[in-house]
C-alpha cells in the first residue's frame, strides 16, 4: 500500500554515508505491499505519523507514514523480528530480534527517521519477545526466551539489571510515571518491579494461561494483563489486589489502554479488537480486525485512532466509532511474479496470499486486486494488448482476467499439478503455460479451448519465447526443452543435471541465462545458436529465482543473500549488487517495456520500482541500444501526454523536442557488438 519517492537520493546518501546505508541500496521510485504472513508487534510514533511494524516470520521491520500509507523502508533482521517501541522522543526504534551463535545481538536501536543502526545489546539467549522505553528514553527494558527482563542504560550501551522473572518472558511495561516495570510469562504470573532498586515488590497469580500483554494506565496505578486463557485481568499496583476480570472469551494476545484513559484494549485469536470502558469494564466495541490472530495493537498519542496487527497485516481504526481508515499492507504472503504491461501503465504481481494485484506503474497506487485463485499464485502475464492478465498457481489453473474491469474473463482447467509460468505468444491469441505436471499446453484465448499439450517429463518452473517468436524454452527439474507449442514439435532437449528455476534471453548478446537451485546458485549463460555451455556467474546463496535481461546486462534474485546483481552477459562481469531494501529474498524482477525501471518483488510481500543504473539515455524500447526503432517511436508518439510513456526521455509527461533530442544525442549508445 502506498508508494515511495527518493526525493534526494545523493541527499541521503550523504546524511547516511557514515552509517553505511546507501551503498547497496537501489535507488527505490516506489515501494508497495505488507508483511509475509503475520504481523507480530506494530508500534506508534509518539507524535502519531508513524507506524512501525516487525514480523518473526519474514523477518522484517517496516516503517509506514500514518497520512498516506507509504511504506517509506524496510529493514532484514536475519534470525527474526518479534518485538518494536518507539522511544518518547521519537527518534529512535527498540528492535527485539532473535540471536545465534553467528549474531549474539538480541536488541537493536535503529534510527527512526531512516532505520540507520545506532547500537547492539548482547545478553538474551534466544529471542527478545518484548521492549520498553522509559518515560524519560534513558532506560530500555526488555523480555526474551531466556525469561529474564535485562534494564539497559541507553546513553551508554550497558546493562544494569538483570532479573529473573518467569521461565519465558512475553512481556513488559514500563509505567508512565517512571516507578515500576511490569511484565508477564508463561508461567501465567505478572510481575511488578520497583525502578528506585529494580526490586521486585509482588507476583500477581490468576491467569490459568500465558500472561501475553501487560500494560499500565496513564495514571500509573492501575495495570492491565491479558491471557490466553481468555480474560484479562485488572490490578491494583500499589498494593496488587485485583480490581476486576474481564471476559474476552478467546485468547487475548496483546492489551493496551487507550492515552486518555477511557478505553482498554484487547487483541484476540479470532482476528477481533475489543474496546471496554477502562474504569468500569464494559464492553463499548468489538472489531472484525482480522482474518487469523491480532497479534498486537497500540493506540495514537491523541487517542482518536489504534493501529492493529495480525496475521493479515495492519489497519488503522477510528477509536470513536470502530470504521477503518486505512489498510497499510496489500499482500500478505510472499510475491512470487511480477509483469509489465507493454504500455508501461501497469505493475501486475501474483502472490501466495491467493491474489494477483495491479498497480499504477507512475506512483505505486493499488489498482485493483484479482480474486478467484483457491491456492498461491505464481505467474502472471499481460496479454501484448493490455487489455487482459493471465494467472496460474497452486490451484492448477490458468485465469484470464479483463484489466480494466477486474472481472474474471475464463478459467482454463487441464493441468494436473501446480501451474508455474504462462505466456502470449506475439499475437495475443494464445497462451502457453507451463506446470509440474510436466507438460506445456497452449490455449486459444478467444475460445477459450485447448490447442495442444506436450509432455516434456520434467517439472517446468519457468518458460520464455525466444526471438523467432515461435518457439518456447522451458527450464525445471534437470532439463531445458525448446519446443514449438502450437505443433508439439520439440527442438531441443536437454539434461542440465541440476535444478533451474529461471530463464532469461539476453538478445543483444544472443544467450540464454538460467537461475539455478541451491545446489549451486548459479546462472549458468548458454549460446543461443547451439545452447552450449559459454559460462556460470556465481555469487548468489541459497539459489537463483529470478533473472532478467536489458541490452548486453542480466539482473538476478536470490533466496537467502537476499540480494540483487546486475551482470555484464558478454563479459561475465558482475556490476553492481544490492542487498538493502530487498526484504528477506528476491522472487522476481522484471523490467519495464522502456528499460529504465525494474519492478522486484519480495519474499516479505513487498512489490517495489526501482530505477536501472544500465539504463541507456534514450533508449525508448527498452533493448539496450539507442537506435532507429527508439527515433521512430518518439516520432510515432510525438506531442502525446500521459504517465510513463515508454518515449518520454524526461519524464515531463509530454511527448516533445526535448525527447526527440535525447534520441539524437545519445544515438548508437549500447549497440556496439
Amino acid at each position: 500500500m502506498g508508494q515511495y519517492r527518493v526525493m534526494s537520493l545523493l541527499g541521503w546518501c550523504l546524511l547516511l554515508i557514515a552509517a553505511g546505508w546507501c551503498q547497496n541500496r537501489p535507488d527505490v521510485l516506489w515501494i508497495a505491499g505488507g508483511h509475509a504472513i503475520g504481523v507480530s508487534h506494530v508500534a506508534f510514533s509518539p507524535d502519531g505519523q508513524y507506524i512501525a511494524s516487525v514480523s518473526s516470520r519474514d523477518s522484517t521491520l517496516k516503517v509506514w507514514r500514518v497520512a498516506d500509507g507509504q511504506l517509506l523502508y524496510t529493514f532484514r533482521e536475519a534470525d527474526g523480528a518479534y518485538a518494536v517501541a518507539f522511544s518518547p522522543d521519537g527518534r529512535f526504534l527498540a528492535v527485539g530480534v532473535a540471536g545465534s551463535s553467528f549474531t549474539p545481538q538480541t536488541l537493536l536501536i535503529r534510527r527512526a527517521s531512516d532505520g540507520a543502526l545506532v547500537r547492539t545489546f548482547t545478553g538474551h539467549q534466544g529471542w527478545t519477545q518484548a521492549v520498553a522505553f522509559s518515560p524519560d528514553g534513558q532506560v530500555l527494558i526488555s523480555g526474551g526466551a531466556d525469561g529474564l527482563v535485562r534494564v539497559w542504560n541507553l546513553t551508554d550501551g550497558t546493562q544494569l539489571r538483570s532479573l529473573s522473572a518467569h521461565p519465558t518472558t512475553l512481556t513488559v511495561a514500563y509505567s508512565p510515571m517512571g516507578t515500576h516495570i511490569a511484565s508477564g510469562g508463561d508461567d501465567s504470573t505478572v510481575k511488578i518491579y520497583s525502578t528506585a532498586a529494580w526490586s521486585l515488590l509482588r507476583t500477581l497469580t490468576g491467569h490459568t494461561g500465558a500472561v501475553t500483554g501487560v500494560a499500565f494506565a496513564p495514571s500509573g496505578q492501575i495495570l492491565a494483563s491479558g491471557s490466553t486463557d481468555g480474560t484479562i485481568r485488572v490490578w491494583n499496583v500499589s498494593n496488587g489486589s485485583l480490581i476486576r476480570t474481564i471476559s474476552a472469551s478467546l485468547p487475548v494476545y496483546a492489551v493496551a489502554f487507550s492515552p486518555d484513559g477511557q478505553y482498554l484494549a484487547g487483541a484476540l485469536a479470532s482476528g477481533g479488537v475489543s474496546l471496554w470502558n477502562a474504569s468500569s469494564g464494559a464492553l463499548v466495541r468489538q472489531i472484525n480486525a482480522h482474518t487469523g490472530i491480532a497479534f498486537s495493537l497500540a493506540f495514537s498519542g491523541d487517542s482518536l485512532r489504534f493501529v492493529s496487527g495480525g496475521e493479515d497485516g495492519i489497519r488503522l481504526w477510528r477509536v470513536s466509532d470502530g470504521s477503518p481508515l486505512r489498510t497499510f499492507t496489500t499482500h500478505t504472503h510472499e510475491i512470487r511474479a511480477v509483469a509489465l504491461s507493454s504500455d508501461g501503465q501497469y505493475v501486475a504481481s501474483a502472490s501466495l496470499d491467493r491474489t494477483v494485484r495491479l498497480w499504477r506503474a507512475a506512483n505505486g497506487q493499488p489498482v485493483r486486486a484479482f480474486r478467484g485463485h483457491t491456492d498461491g499464485v505464481l505467474t502472471v502475464a499481460f496479454a501484448p494488448n493490455g487489455q487482459l492478465l493471465a494467472s496460474g498457481g497452486l490451484d492448477r489453473t490458468v485465469r484470464l482476467w479483463e484489466v480494466n474491469s477486474g472481472a474474471l474473463a475464463a478459467t482454463l482447467s487441464g493441468h494436473t499439478n501446480r501451474v508455474t509460468s504462462v505466456l502470449f505468444m506475439p499475437s495475443g491469441d494464445f497462451l502457453v503455460s507451463g506446470s509440474w505436471d510436466g507438460t506445456l499446453r497452449m490455449w486459444h484465448v478467444p475460445s477459450q479451448s485447448l490447442v495442444n499439450a506436450i509432455n516434456l517429463n520434467f517439472w517446468i518452473n519457468e518458460i520464455t519465447l525466444l526471438p523467432d517468436g515461435q518457439h518456447v524454452i522451458a527450464v525445471g527439474s534437470g532439463h531445458i526443452a525448446v519446443v514449438n507449442p502450437l505443433t508439439g514439435h520439440i527442438l531441443t532437449y536437454q539434461y542440465t543435471g541440476e535444478v533451474s528455476y529461471c530463464v532469461a534471453l539476453t538478445h543483444a548478446t544472443q544467450r540464454i541465462a538460467i537461475g539455478t537451485s541451491e545446489l549451486s546458485s548459479l546462472i549458468v549463460l548458454l549460446r543461443l545458436s547451439d545452447f552450449t555451455f559459454e559460462s556460470a556467474l556465481s555469487g548468489h546463496i541459497g539459489g537463483v529465482h529470478t533473472v532478467a535481461s536489458y541490452g548486453k546486462y542480466l539482473v538476478s534474485g536470490g533466496g537467502s543473500d537476499a540480494a540483487i546483481r546486475f551482470w555484464r552477459a558478454d563479459t561475465s562481469m558482475e556490476l553492481e549488487l544490492y542487498d538493502t531494501e530487498t526484504g528477506n529474498g528476491i522472487m522476481a524482477v522484471r523490467f519495464a517495456p522502456n528499460g529504465r525501471a525494474l519492478a522486484v518483488g519480495r519474499k516479505d510481500a513487498t512489490l517495489m520500482l526501482i530505477r536501472n543504473p544500465f539504463w541507456q539515455q534514450g533508449d525508448a524500447d527498452g533493448n539496450g541500444c539507442v537506435d532507429d526503432a527508439d527515433l521512430l517511436m518518439v516520432l510515432f508518439q510525438f506531442g502525446e501526454s500521459g504517465e510513463s510513456l515508454p518515449a518520454d526521455m524526461n519524464e515531463d509527461g509530454l511527448i516533445d523536442d526535448a525527447d526527440l533530442l535525447s534520441v539524437l544525442f545519445h544515438f548508437g549508445n549500447g549497440c556496439s557488438a
